[in-house]
């Protein structure tokens, strides 16, 4: 486990997580963001229902509402417990409102089948050892996480280049207060950025907001800092798709789905 600088987004108080201010979203200083929700809902699957012999191979992130920067509570229900599967539910809840609604399939681990498959090979981006810093935000929402934008070169960018489809991102403040993010935890909150990184246009215009996504993983990430490179992205009359292959250092472990629908830029 890695010790994350910086104050925790949330407090526990009984079964409420209190958010901090740092908690808020770029959209509004009274609105949480939206990133925490998956990170949330990894947070108390796994706790609840994760085990040493099982992967989570799947989890689904479906955010529907925004929430008010407010305690929230989140609730979990297994669903199938079999030998070499488990699934489970989980919900965000504001009050008495359901605002985010999060699924897992957990697959137990077990000896690799015989052959070879084609395989996602590493990709050739500098590490953020080999980049140094990361660079300052050039925006008015200075993001709760360090990111390096790369273009296909690897070179350092930024979103005024449409090439800019590859990142790392470092998240610098711990889920909750008291414990140390999961590696689980860490790609889950991490992987709503998939959707900007996928879908932003040439300039940095939020043009598509994401309605959820699907995080799926063959192994967990083994350092803090998450890879991710964009690698497919689809839209029609306002709704996309998109694609992205997350990576570490050791290589690619792992995939994020997108659906997203058109919004009007933010000022």
């Amino acid at each position: 486990m890695v010790d994350i600088a910086g104050e925790p987004f949330f407090r526990p108080n009984g079964n409420l997580l209190v958010p901090a201010p740092h908690a808020s979203s770029p959209w509004s200083p009274q609105m949480m963001h939206g990133r925490l929700f998956g990170g949330l809902l990894a947070r108390s699957l796994e706790i609840e229902h994760g085990a040493e012999d099982f992967q989570f191979a799947r989890l689904t992130v479906d955010l529907f509402r925004s929430a008010q920067l407010q305690p929230v509570r989140v609730e979990t229900q297994r669903v199938r417990d079999g030998r070499r599967i488990r699934v489970a539910d989980a919900t965000i809840c504001s009050g008495e409102e359901v605002v985010a609604r999060g699924s897992a399939v957990l697959l137990r681990r077990g000896e690799q089948p015989q052959g070879e498959v084609p395989t996602t090979q590493p990709w050739s981006m500098p590490t953020p050892a080999e980049l140094g810093p990361p660079p300052a935000s050039a925006g008015q929402w200075e993001p709760p996480f360090d990111i390096w934008m790369l273009d296909e070169s690897g070179a350092p960018t930024d979103w005024s280049n449409a090439g800019a489809r590859r990142a790392w991102l470092r998240d610098t403040h711990d889920l909750v207060e008291g414990e140390t993010m999961t590696p689980l935890v860490r790609a889950a909150t991490a992987a709503d950025f998939a959707s900007p990184l996928a879908n932003m246009p040439k300039g940095g215009a939020l043009g598509f907001i994401n309605a959820d996504y699907t995080l799926t993983l063959s192994r967990m990430p083994s350092t803090p800092e998450i890879g991710m490179e964009a690698t497919g992205h689809l839209s029609h009359e306002g709704v996309a798709t998109a694609s992205t292959t997350f990576q570490d250092v050791e290589g690619p472990f792992g995939y994020c789905n997108v659906t997203a629908v058109a919004t009007a830029p933010m000022a």
